[in-house]
């Protein structure tokens, strides 16, 4: 992980469920990715990213956040292995706000940003459906509590222009250039950001995120575009989401990583983009019938170009609602499940020769 994340505060506790033992197999990210199916140590110029997908701390959840040093539990060591690693943190982080005029309301206390770094995140989006659960008020304390602890947001900011702008770092010489985007159509209008108004980077303001995906692709080498989008417990991606790909896509985008639809949807290559259309539920609230199966997904890279990409199986854990790497047959069945989803992608098995 990239050192800046480090500089939150990390409270080292007593320890969560055991790691699974050792030898847990790594799956090739669809069909047809450029891996075999070894799992190799990366080269000392590989670089290697990796993303899990929705997280707060509420409910079952939220007595993690005693010990952040160990809130994620034994799924931290792949992220702290990576040279980067990011999720999407869907909650509004603050203690004050008036709920929004919605259903389902996420609230977690600044902890959560040091369990985030104690895990080895890098960079979080908070481009989601419940980042202003608790008004601007809420973002506000959001945008605050991680700029003072040091923590990269994209996908959020207090105008527009910090809303869409990439967070860039360089990895090994590569400079690297991520961006995030909802495409959540709930409370939309209200919540994207504006030149003058706190809030959101929406794909609905399509010209602007092309946009910022291009100049993101002219300041760097790599372009990793966060999503949060798709039709809650959807396998498939809707075409919505695929148009919006496609336009993301030629605009520079080297990877685009998906979340929103609370199960695993599948990945493929658009051209020389790499898109993977839904990593689920990650550390998660509720014991959600169908999508406690999720995953870390992991890209290796050479210089900009994607040598390859692993689905690294995973299950939420029923009493603590953290996601354990699996072994053996639960392992082989996440992976059966999660190849078997390509197919309605409308993706390729591979990039172009």
């Amino acid at each position: 992980m990239i050192a800046a994340a480090l500089l939150l505060p990390i409270l080292v506790a007593c320890g969560d469920p055991a790691a699974p033992s050792s030898g847990r197999p790594t799956v090739p990210a669809g069909p047809g990715a450029p891996s075999g199916s070894a799992n190799p140590a990366p080269g000392a110029g590989a670089i290697t990213l990796t993303f899990g997908g929705d997280v707060h701390f509420v409910e079952r959840t939220l007595p993690l956040l005693n010990h952040p040093g160990t809130a994620f539990g034994p799924v931290s060591k792949i992220f702290s292995e990576s040279d980067l690693a990011m999720l999407n943190l869907e909650t509004a982080i603050t203690n004050r706000g008036t709920p929004a005029p919605k259903t389902y309301h996420f609230r977690t206390p600044p902890t959560a940003y040091a369990a985030v770094a104690a895990a080895g995140i890098d960079v979080v989006t908070l481009a989601n459906n419940h980042a202003l659960d608790y008004g601007r008020v809420g973002l506000e304390d959001s945008l605050n509590f991680a700029e003072s602890m040091g923590l990269p947001i994209v996908g959020a900011g207090r105008n527009a222009t910090e809303a869409y702008r990439p967070w860039i770092t360089t990895v090994k010489g590569v400079k690297i250039a991520v961006l995030g985007f909802s495409q959540v159509a709930e409370l939309w209008e209200s919540w994207a950001a504006k030149d003058d108004r706190p809030g959101l980077a929406y794909a609905f303001e399509t010209a602007r995120a092309v946009a910022a995906v291009k100049a993101a692709k002219a300041a760097a080498d790599v372009v990793v575009v966060y999503m949060h989008w798709g039709q809650e417990y959807n396998q498939c991606p809707t075409a919505q989401m695929k148009t919006f790909a496609k336009k993301i896509a030629d605009a520079g985008a080297t990877m685009i990583i998906g979340t929103h639809a609370h199960n695993l949807v599948g990945d493929g290559w658009m051209g020389n983009t790499f898109v993977q259309y839904g990593l689920a539920n990650f550390l998660w609230w509720r014991n959600d019938a169908g999508s406690n199966d999720t995953g870390v997904l992991r890209v290796t890279l050479s210089g900009d170009k994607i040598t390859k990409t692993e689905f690294l199986p995973a299950y939420i854990h029923r009493t603590t609602g953290q996601p354990i790497p699996s072994t053996g047959a639960e392992a082989d069945r996440i992976a059966k499940k999660y190849a078997g989803l390509h197919g309605c992608t409308g993706l390729a098995s591979a990039p172009p020769a």
